[in-house]
């Protein structure tokens, strides 16, 4: 269930939950991902990307194609903490278009248009037999060392709609991303004016 694999926690004072989740038939969807990339190194505030295509291999429309992304965020041990979740990527931007801004402005972090009642989850709505989806993340790395990410796909968020691959099984990934401490030195090549890897030159 979606619901399990979220940890069942909803956003407080969000509402439209029943707007998402009503009406979903009871239904096993054969989906699997088709493809899927994360960068295996990465270093502490540089952006990265998190892509996902996800392909409806069923013969009827899946109700509401969603993500669940574990491991965003770790819980940290100190006591005493107000709150024990610390963020291991920053999501800059979530999956979906952006919202029009109702007035002139810039949008800082938007969620994207695939935000749900649920943290860590995120839908772009219905998915066509043999249609595929993509899912993008853009993230800010700002926790070294070794990390592992799982997604799990499903087919709705009520979880009556399952999404199974062709064995039964549930349609996952993980992935393993190692994050340096420091962003790798680069610098400006006077002669070209071009961002290049390396630190500047010492002058003669």
């Amino acid at each position: 269930m979606i619901a399990g694999a979220c940890s069942a926690l909803l956003l407080s004072g969000c509402g439209g939950g029943s707007e998402q989740t009503q009406g979903e038939a009871k239904h096993s969807y054969q989906m699997r991902i088709s493809a899927a990339t994360f960068p295996a190194r990465q270093s502490i505030s540089k952006p990265a990307e998190l892509r996902v295509k996800v392909l409806n291999e069923a013969d009827r429309t899946v109700p509401n194609v969603a993500i669940t992304v574990d491991a965003f965020s770790y819980v940290e041990k100190y006591p005493e903490l107000a709150a024990d979740k610390r963020p291991i990527w920053v999501v800059e931007q979530g999956p979906g278009t952006v919202p029009a801004l109702p007035v002139q402005s810039q949008a800082v972090s938007p969620s994207g248009g695939g935000q749900t009642v649920y943290i860590n989850t995120w839908a772009l709505g219905p998915l066509k037999p043999k249609a595929a989806q993509t899912f993008t993340w853009k993230v800010v790395p700002v926790k070294a060392g070794a990390h592992s990410v799982r997604l799990t796909v499903a087919a709705g968020l009520a979880g009556n709609a399952k999404a199974t691959l062709v064995s039964g099984g549930a349609v996952t990934r993980s992935f393993t991303a190692q994050i340096a401490p420091a962003p790798p030195s680069r610098h400006v090549d006077p002669r070209s004016g071009q961002v290049i890897p390396g630190t500047f030159p010492a002058s003669p």
